[in-house]
């Protein structure tokens, strides 16, 4: 961008008048981005219609018609009713996330017709001119015309830095305040910004990142989705042309083998669980920006907690003002009052531009003491530099010295020994407490390279949340470890973290101490509570906690903890924290209540383990199906199967109770990995399905028995294998999987007796019904020692390995 002659701002802020935003409105300059990477309506629709699966189902059902085997038709009705249902329940998860993101969609303060109005970004147009304060995320490219901030523009080019940004300066969308306040003409609006520009070019390199649940399950259906073609064609090939089956026979079991192999409802089942979630959480005032977070919450071992705003309310109080008894190096103290002290306060506090938490409650303090006709200096300020995170402190500059506020350790480094006594009582009773100290160098910004003379102090104090104890509580049952990190006074965090009820909330360290990567690394298991945290550290100590194998959640409510939050496993902010926070984040809290964490958490836990179960329900029916054509074209045999007696089996032991299942309450914790535990628990079932069928054909060839009684014969024992696995995967069994088990028998007896012609069921003879119930008892008792197998070796191969699979 060009420059411009600072002298061209020296103009009187007034901004746009209506007519002319009206005209940057109808000329489409306005800051609306076509960048959003949710689905609309339309896409949803064609997601769930247009699938390669559904297209093998087409393709199947065109054969079956043509073949004249109607009957077989039966998996249609599922397939129909599983593309309604994730279309429906998509389009109403959407429209409850939209009203939900309606209400923590980010405003700027606008100048128009000379005043000062708050409104959507979406609604700012070209050359608004916007009043940015700490906190703000910057929501288009600007230019500052007046005043002075600090950037950060990680969340763009990676660089942790604050960046300075005075007049004439450009300002990148996607960059926050750290602090301080200033005017800015909008230049680049909508989809000409640079944030939005990124945007797209991330969405059209694939979209954001998926959970290892939905990365597990994708990769399940692309494997199926390879397979099926070439083991399809090459059964038909052999029915066909080397057993000499007729077309129609031919046909209908190589469908049956394709129908097994695929799992049709495993997409649906997890679409509608995630929706089910996300609308629940949203009832519960919880916004999520990013479905992972469901499952990574759920996975969570590890939460860093700010204190400010997450253990305690976000609003502070000033609970006290007291002179320092040690101002000089020679233990002497300062010639100042009380009342002069205060004074002072009153002056800096009406002259600072910052609006965080500390200088809200100082100015509330301050409107009060004028209220009350407290006398002020009333000095006017000649400059200010905003509190920073990375120095812990904000400076105001009068006509007689520059005065300081701020982290008492961090004003007087070395020499702090002297003030410390001073602090310890207020820090042991959970107060904050401020330096106010005079300071005689230059170019504080850059650091201190003077002298500074404590003056007094400020102690504030934080209430801790009604229902943070029980939180808490709720976490230490659960196996989630916390960890404080703050940027305030260790032994104050760990005062207010004791009274919270974290544990071993006693163990503290002041992060000044930890000054690399490797003392980093090793406070991680020390220590609980980390004080004097810059926003830099604060990443680093998730990063650290990572390396160790953790799963970490990160919560906090300013934009010093956006860094942190950025890299964690998943982000948590308030919304009444800083809007770059709540932007930045992948789940927010509306009503800023930490009570709902566990509610998120339990959510989380609830989905991902019900989807877990009822997955390896349907990876059951693959393994088999797979491992039976492939035991098909070994010994050329033709498919024992026909479509109609696979949708029997697959309703009443796999579809109906998974979906209902997904439903049952389950606070686990999620361990291992989702593919391997899902695999683990199918292989069972799986290899004595086919087992069992697989004896069954080669026993129908001693004994001459039909095949349409051999496909009878295979349907009931896979059924009664089907329902044993039920049993297995429902432990422990209550009211309710009692229910889901006993109601899906009778459903199976009912369609046995009165639709076995719709379902390909023939009537048995002696023999056949004595076959079935040996191999019925057969297969349970192959089930039992396949289980009691795999369970043996996956607990030798983690004890081995020392870690749960």
């Amino acid at each position: 961008m060009n420059q411009m002659n600072k002298d061209s701002y020296s103009i009187n802020i007034t901004g746009l008048t209506d007519e002319e935003v009206r005209q940057r409105v109808e000329e489409g300059l306005t800051n609306r981005a076509d960048i959003s990477t949710d689905k609309t309506t339309k896409e949803i629709v064609i997601s769930n219609v247009f699938t390669y699966f559904n297209l093998i189902f087409l393709v199947i059902t065109i054969l079956l018609i043509m073949v004249g085997s109607f009957r077989n038709l039966t998996f249609l009705p599922i397939i129909i009713g599983n593309t309604v249902i994730g279309i429906v329940q998509e389009i109403r998860a959407k429209k409850t996330l939209e009203k939900m993101s309606l209400l923590n969609a980010p405003r700027a303060d606008v100048i128009r017709n000379g005043s000062v109005k708050q409104i959507s970004t979406e609604e700012l147009v070209k050359d608004d001119v916007i009043l940015l304060t700490a906190g703000k995320q910057i929501c288009a490219d600007a230019v500052v015309i007046s005043g002075n901030i600090q950037v950060n523009e990680s969340l763009l080019t990676g660089e942790a830095d604050e960046v300075e940004k005075t007049e004439g300066s450009t300002l990148m969308s996607g960059s926050f305040v750290v602090s301080g306040e200033c005017y800015a003409r909008l230049e680049k609006v909508g989809n000409e910004s640079y944030i939005s520009k990124l945007s797209l070019e991330a969405k059209s390199m694939g979209g954001k990142e998926q959970s290892e649940m939905i990365r597990s399950i994708n990769l399940i259906v692309k494997w199926v989705g390879i397979v099926i073609i070439p083991i399809g064609l090459i059964l038909f090939w052999q029915s066909h042309f080397v057993n000499g089956e007729s077309i129609t026979k031919s046909v209908t079991s190589t469908v049956a083998a394709i129908i097994g192999m695929i799992p049709e409802g495993l997409y649906l089942l997890t679409t509608v669980a995630l929706a089910l979630s996300t609308m629940k959480l949203a009832r519960k005032k919880v916004l999520l920006h990013d479905m992972k977070s469901i499952e990574t919450l759920a996975r969570v071992d590890v939460l860093c907690v700010d204190k400010t705003g997450t253990i305690t309310e976000p609003d502070m109080k000033l609970k006290e003002i007291f002179l320092c008894k040690n101002s000089g190096a020679d233990g002497t103290q300062t010639a100042l009052t009380l009342d002069e002290l205060k004074s002072l306060i009153l002056d800096y506090a009406n002259a600072s531009v910052d609006n965080n938490a500390t200088m809200l409650a100082l100015k509330a303090y301050a409107a009060d003491a004028l209220t009350n006709n407290t006398s002020a200096l009333h000095r006017t300020a000649v400059s200010q530099q905003a509190f920073s995170s990375s120095l812990k402190y904000g400076s105001v500059t009068f006509s007689d010295g520059t005065y300081l506020l701020g982290a008492p350790e961090f004003i007087m480094h070395e020499d702090f020994a002297r003030i410390e006594e001073e602090i310890i009582p207020y820090a042991d009773k959970g107060d904050r407490v401020l330096l106010f100290a005079r300071y005689d160098g230059e170019n504080v910004e850059n650091g201190i390279n003077g002298s500074v003379t404590p003056l007094g102090f400020v102690a504030l104090a934080n209430p801790i949340r009604e229902n943070a104890v029980k939180t808490f509580e709720y976490f230490k049952s659960q196996g989630v470890a916390i960890k404080v990190i703050s940027g305030d006074n260790p032994r104050t965090v760990s005062r207010i973290a004791i009274q919270a009820g974290i544990e071993s909330a006693e163990s503290f360290v002041d992060a000044a101490t930890l000054d690399t990567e490797d003392k980093i690394a090793d406070a991680v298991n020390k220590y609980t509570v980390f004080g004097r945290v810059t926003p830099k550290q604060k990443k680093q100590l998730v990063k650290a906690l990572q390396a160790k194998g953790h799963t970490v959640a990160m919560t906090g409510d300013g934009v010093n903890d956006i860094l942190a939050m950025k890299d964690a496993d998943c982000s948590v902010a308030m919304a009444s924290g800083s809007e770059a926070a709540a932007q930045a984040a992948q789940v927010v809290l509306l009503d800023s209540d930490f009570a709902h964490m566990p509610d998120v958490v339990y959510e989380g836990r609830r989905v991902v383990n019900n989807i877990q179960r009822s997955a390896s329900l349907f990876l059951v029916k693959n393994i088999f199906s797979l491992l039976l054509s492939l035991f098909s074209v070994i010994l050329m045999v033709t498919y024992p199967l026909e479509p109609a007696q696979v949708s029997l089996i697959s309703m009443f032991t796999i579809g109906v109770p998974g979906f209902l299942l997904a439903l049952e309450q389950n606070k686990d914790r999620i361990k291992g990995h989702f593919i391997t535990n899902v695999m683990l628990k199918a292989l069972p079932g799986g290899l004595t399905d086919v087992i069992a069928v697989g004896a069954l054909v080669v026993c129908g060839e001693v004994f001459c028995i039909s095949d349409a009684s051999i496909g009878t014969i295979a349907t009931l024992v896979l059924s009664v294998v089907g329902f044993m696995i039920l049993f297995k995967i429902s432990e422990p069994l209550n009211g309710m999987k009692y229910a889901v088990i006993i109601g899906n028998i009778a459903g199976l007896v009912f369609s046995g007796f009165f639709l076995k012609k719709l379902f390909a069921l023939t009537d048995l003879s002696n023999i056949c019904i004595l076959l079935m119930i040996v191999f019925g008892f057969a297969a349970e008792s192959l089930f039992r020692n396949l289980t009691l197998l795999v369970e043996k070796l996956r607990g030798s191969y983690e004890k081995k390995k020392g870690f749960n699979v």
